[in-house]
């Protein structure tokens, strides 16, 4: 009997087992790394069509909503036109403001021109009422009108300006073009008289603080009563009618509330036009 022929079939067997083991081994492993890739990619669009739909959600809202910035960003802010029950009043919005937004973002200009006027423009920082001072050292004998152009700044300072130039008699004036908004109106509301032409901006809205403001919600309700105590009593003294300051009140501080001509006539915030 010859033993080769069961040699080799003991052999051969061996061999098959093997081979299908590695095959269904590879192929589990190629099953479960189509499986974890092909899951990994439906992960990834999912998340990649859950953003851009969230940005197009976040386009149109930026389509219907103003661009509006705070503070000095953008000094010529959208009109603020109050609904009125029963009240038909229709409030154009801002004139055309000719001087460009970096003039007026800039730090206070205060400079002499011919025919005794005195231009003040720019942003009213804090301490531009001493700058004021330095400025006007040895030549108030020569002013005679003082020509605003400014997006506002520091109540402060503007309440200080506003006392001096009443101090001093001179006019003061908004031209067409110009820009008097925010803390402004208490400067130009020191004037003696007090001139606004006809495509003169001229406009308030509530104050706010720059910066970080590390008071308690008392403080700050405190000293926004203050404030305001303050320039409602300015603006009596400067025989404007305080209930102009209403109109700040109301108006959220990303808008303007802009005058028309009869308003600044009403609240005798204009002496002349």
């Amino acid at each position: 009997m010859s033993v080769e022929p069961a040699l080799a079939g003991s052999e051969e067997e061996p061999a098959e087992k093997d081979t299908g083991s590695i095959l269904t081994k590879l192929g589990g492993y190629l099953n479960d790394a189509v499986i974890m890739r092909t899951a990994f990619y439906g992960l990834a669009i999912g998340v990649g069509v859950t953003l851009f739909l969230d940005y197009q959600e976040m386009l149109k809202a930026d389509e219907t909503a103003p661009v509006v910035t705070l503070g000095r960003a953008n000094p010529v802010l959208p009109a603020y036109v109050p609904q009125t029950e029963g009240e038909d009043r229709t409030q154009a919005p801002a004139p055309d403001i000719t001087t460009s937004t970096e003039i007026l973002n800039n730090k206070m200009t205060i400079e002499l021109d011919s025919g005794g006027i005195l231009r003040m423009t720019g942003f009213i920082d804090v301490g531009t009422a001493d700058l004021f001072d330095h400025e006007v050292e040895g030549i108030s004998e020569y002013v005679k009108t003082v020509e605003l152009n400014s997006p506002g700044g520091s109540v402060f300072d503007a309440l200080v300006i506003s006392t001096k130039i009443r101090e001093f008699g001179w006019t003061t004036k908004v031209s067409d073009g110009h820009l008097c908004a925010s803390s402004c109106p208490i400067i130009f509301a020191g004037g003696k008289n007090r001139v606004a032409t006809k495509k003169a901006a001229i406009g308030v809205h509530q104050f706010f603080s720059f910066g970080d403001d590390t008071r308690s919600p008392s403080e700050a309700i405190s000293g926004t009563q203050s404030t305001t105590a303050l320039i409602t009593r300015h603006l009596e003294n400067m025989d404007v009618n305080p209930q102009i300051w209403v109109h700040a009140l109301e108006t959220p501080p990303q808008q303007l509330y802009y005058f028309s001509k009869d308003e600044l006539k009403k609240y005798k915030l204009t002496t002349k036009q």
